[in-house]
């Protein structure tokens, strides 16, 4: 026995543990504005924070000792802490590709499941998206959003072979998973002259992306149904998959509905969570989320499905060329990435 290693994964399962309970006390922050109060604030204390906030000051005391201790807040001296500008960031501005705090919401509403996808484990039976704890869903979107408002119009549909002409002049766009409709919204506010369908299997996030919409004045232009990636109907020039495809039953399927519903020179586009193509691409802390998030969510809820490809969020380019082209599609190729995405175009 090596005592070392041994006190060595000692000492890093001990900081997973205060990482896993300070994940509860990031969406608690997250919940009561406490970040957002402290946002640009200065050292406060904890009594100053919860008149501020309107909470308890020795709950809050507490809350700030746990958030140094994790790093997220620093000790100012005596009972005063500070949240630093460049934490506030990623834990307060949702306009900021680095902003991380939606993570957090559908982490803790993850592990909700844990007793049935232990169940699972020893049945293999799936356990569907509309199943789990209804945080998920509005998790998903805030972890997600940030990235694609920082790159979606600016990056990735410029990057795509001709389509963005396409859009600009006026084009029939469907993003399939649409879930809360983030994506969808915000190509229809940079595009005006196009139309977009969002089509998810789940009828309450359908209902909330309707609502969204309506919020954003764009009902004119974006119809949201319920609906799933082998069933839609109508003809499209872009057809999407938003950190999706790896989701479903049958992604072979899906894409050979997409193939079918395109135009001749129409275009999919595929943007999926960042992932190497060998378990040792992904031995990091990005994979290591991806990896976890999809044995809670994604490969359970495939398994749920017809088929029950399990994917994988950590599916990687190959493997998803390989599904793209068992659809019917010709090419696929990356047009883009980032740390957490990658865009892949794909050509009937």
């Amino acid at each position: 026995m090596d005592e070392t290693k041994l006190m060595t994964f000692v000492g890093k399962a001990v900081g997973d543990l205060g990482a896993l309970v300070n994940g509860a006390l990031v969406v608690i922050g997250d919940r009561l504005g406490l970040y957002r109060a402290m946002a640009g604030a200065g050292p406060v204390t904890a009594a100053e924070l919860a008149g501020r906030t309107g909470t308890t000051e020795r709950y809050v005391r507490e809350w700030l000792s746990a958030q140094a201790a994790q790093g997220y807040l620093e000790h100012a001296g005596g009972d005063r802490f500070e949240l630093p500008d460049e934490h506030a960031v990623a834990l307060t501005d949702e306009t900021s590709p680095a902003c991380v705090v939606g993570g957090f919401e559908l982490g803790l509403a993850s592990v909700h499941a844990t007793d049935q996808l232990t169940e699972a484990f020893r049945t293999g039976a799936g356990m569907g998206w509309g199943q789990h704890h209804h945080d998920v869903f509005e998790g998903c979107e805030r972890f997600f959003r940030p990235g694609y408002r920082a790159s979606l119009v600016s990056t990735w549909l410029p990057a795509l072979d001709g389509v963005e002409a396409k859009l600009q002049a006026g084009a029939r766009v469907a993003d399939v998973g649409c879930g809360y409709g983030a994506s969808t919204i915000l190509m229809a506010e940079a595009y005006p002259q196009s139309t977009f369908v969002g089509i998810d299997p789940h009828p309450p996030s359908v209902e909330a992306a309707r609502a969204q919409a309506e919020v954003a004045g764009l009902g004119d232009r974006i119809t949201f149904e319920v609906g799933t990636a082998k069933t839609f109907d109508g003809h499209f020039d872009l057809v999407c998959f938003f950190d999706s495809l790896h989701d479903m039953g049958d992604p072979v399927g899906a894409c050979a509905r997409v193939h079918d519903a395109l135009e001749p020179d129409g275009t999919l586009m595929l943007v999926e969570p960042f992932a190497g193509d060998r378990v040792e691409d992904n031995l990091n802390p990005v994979g290591a989320a991806y990896y976890a998030f999809s044995t809670l969510l994604c490969t359970p809820n495939s398994l749920a499905d017809e088929v029950g490809a399990a994917l994988g969020a950590q599916a990687g380019q190959a493997r998803l060329a390989e599904t793209v082209a068992s659809g019917g599609f010709s090419s696929c190729t990356r047009v883009a990435e980032t740390p957490f995405n990658i865009v892949l175009e794909a050509r009937p």
